[in-house]
């Protein structure tokens, strides 16, 4: 029966990994659409919002833009769209392939007061618009403030102007169209800076065709790559992360020929002492062989959270390499976030058996409640935080709130594949692990652990030492994501990414390796529980530096934004918590197996 159940475990897992190919990569096979001349081109809009809240982002039409007669067309939205808070619906503008527009008059309108204190609020909020044609994104301001003094703040002075024609740049190549750019003509302003009485507007638009046989379709990306990630900024990038990984070296290199040479004379020590004499010379960490393996409290909580975080580091490696393999367009809107969401629940099973088997290993008992507990000890808090944040964007109107069918997606993927994957896994760990393999019998008379140390050896101090490191490895890469996370860049470095997680991964595994052997050789064997806390105590450090990021290096406020940005990072500091507390366990209970196997313990 076991075997029937992991056999149909893995049909199912194959058939979703099937699944996930064909959708991630079924925009990326099309070879884009193909005109003739004249033929009709829509160009979508989307959504609006304030510039530096890249959270808050509200339908197009909330502001009272010139619209089409009749009921607008709405477009299909992937998850991933959904996702990155996309609403795209059909706009007015007439545009056909290859006919170039010089002016063409989209609507006369007359705004009424509430309409033009709308737009001056927007104006005054630094709100930008994003529209779509043939999935390409541009941008472009709703209006400009002049006259505002930048050190004291608005005066009653200022004029605030709308931008009323837009100018459609459009790229193309033989059939297929490779850039678009939209511009705004500041020699046509409107200004609306009185919002108590009507003003009339005349919303207009022209269009260029501009040739681009040097661009092919699918290169059309490279723009926004090449306009994000200027070649200075790139190369002083590279030149970082050289540094970075250098440093890593030397660092991991540092670490490993003091620890092998210390333990090369522990080894010498503990081998030429007699038998006879062996009670009178044991000392340091083969003092406490007897209490070394004696498992930890909370057993349950404990191999739940290294479950969590054996699933978290799959999930991790597989999103990047897919992403340096082409597997999907990480360009593509909301592309990683539904290959985040989908890869989580395929590798449920991991984090299942991982958390069943190391709980078998310590003699429990409850495997069910340890099987609920793996499947929601992430999840759990990730819904919590959803839920405000949803609860707050729905409250303000805007897109950035998921409706309630994508909610129900999601929930029905977690439920339906990601639940019961976990509890697969969860039957196979148990009934496929061993008796935990100590190198050392257990003493049944607990050791006295010393307690005065000093303060540099404090549990606190050990964590601060263990997630400083490894977070400097990667403080430079961290602030190109949150620019990406957090901002208007498209991030496309993949490969540096996984550079930076490489050498995240080792500096957290060499560093809590020594900090535990030093806590071993002042003979406190409490090693189980501090082992995961130093190598998870980096994400307490990147927490810290989203507060640095969102006062000093972003221009992001409001209470939208202001929930989004902390409560989402506090999930991503929580994720890297349970990694890299997994990176530190595993590494630590290697090493401590090893010497222990080493010398004989009687």
């Amino acid at each position: 029966r076991l075997s029937h159940r992991i056999v149909t475990a893995a049909r199912t897992m194959a058939g979703l990994r099937a699944l996930l190919a064909l959708t991630l990569t079924a925009a990326a096979a099309a070879g884009g659409m193909h005109y003739k001349p004249h033929d009709p081109v829509f160009i979508i809009s989307n959504k609006v919002g304030p510039f530096n809240n890249p959270s808050e982002t509200y339908q197009y039409y909330s502001l009272p833009f010139c619209r089409t007669a009749g009921k607008q067309k709405r477009h299909h939205h992937e998850l991933g769209e959904y996702l990155v808070g996309d609403r795209k619906i059909t706009s007015p503008y007439q545009v056909s392939f290859l006919d170039n527009v010089q002016w063409f008059l989209l609507c006369e309108k007359t705004l009424q007061p509430d309409e033009v204190k709308s737009f001056a609020d927007a104006i005054e909020d630094d709100y930008y618009f994003e529209m779509f044609l043939e999935d390409l994104p541009m941008w472009g301001y709703i209006g400009e403030v002049e006259g505002e003094d930048l050190l004291l703040g608005h005066l009653e002075t200022a004029r605030r102007y709308l931008y009323p024609h837009l100018h459609f740049s459009i790229g193309y190549n033989v059939d297929q169209i490779v850039s678009v750019n939209v511009s705004t003509n500041p020699q046509r302003k409107v200004d609306i800076t009185d919002d108590l009485m009507e003003t009339d507007v005349s919303f207009s638009y022209s269009v260029e065709w501009v040739p681009k046989p040097e661009l092919t379709w699918e290169n059309r990306m490279s723009r926004y790559h090449d306009s994000r990630f200027l070649p200075g900024t790139f190369e002083i990038h590279w030149l970082s992360i050289i540094n970075s990984f250098v440093l890593v070296l030397l660092l991991t290199a540092f670490l490993t020929i003091i620890l092998m040479r210390v333990l090369k004379n522990d080894f010498t020590r503990y081998m030429d002492v007699e038998e006879d004499e062996m009670g009178e010379e044991e000392s340091g960490w083969k003092l406490i062989h007897g209490d070394v393996f004696r498992f930890p409290n909370q057993t349950n909580l404990f191999a739940a959270l290294v479950g969590a975080g054996g699933q978290l580091c799959c999930t991790t490696f597989l999103l990047l390499l897919c992403a340096i393999t082409g597997f999907f367009r990480p360009t593509k809107r909301g592309a990683i976030l539904t290959a985040m969401i989908v890869l989580y629940a395929l590798t449920s099973f991991i984090g299942g058996f991982t958390s069943a088997r190391l709980y078998r290993q310590f003699g429990g008992l409850a495997w069910v409640w340890n099987t609920v507990m793996t499947a929601i000890i992430f999840p759990g808090p990730l819904g919590c935080i959803f839920m405000w944040v949803n609860t707050v964007a729905w409250s303000r109107s805007s897109t950035a709130a998921l409706p309630w069918h994508t909610v129900m997606i999601i929930a029905s993927l977690y439920m339906l594949v990601s639940f019961p994957l976990t509890i697969i896994g969860a039957i196979a760990g148990r009934n496929l692990a061993t008796d935990f393999d100590a190198p050392c019998r257990t003493k049944k008379v607990l050791r006295q652990v010393p307690t005065d140390i000093p303060w540099y050896r404090q549990p606190m101090a050990q964590m601060f030492m263990a997630g400083f490191l490894p977070f400097s490895a990667i403080y430079i890469e961290l602030h190109y994501i949150f620019a990406s996370v957090w901002g208007h860049k498209i991030y496309t470095l993949f490969g540096i990414l996984f550079i930076a997680f490489i050498m995240l991964f080792i500096v957290t595994s060499f560093i809590t390796v020594a900090l535990i052997y030093f806590q071993l050789a002042r003979e406190d064997h409490r090693w189980w529980w501090r082992s995961f806390f130093s190598g998870g105590s980096t994400g307490f450090f990147i927490y810290a530096y989203s507060f640095f990021y969102f006062f000093q290096r972003s221009s992001m406020d409001g209470w939208l934004q202001s929930s989004f940005y902390f409560g989402y990072m506090a999930i991503i500091s929580y994720a890297f918590f349970l990694m890299l507390g997994f990176v530190g366990f595993i590494s630590s209970m290697v090493f401590v197996k090893h010497i222990y196997s080493v010398v004989k313990c009687d």
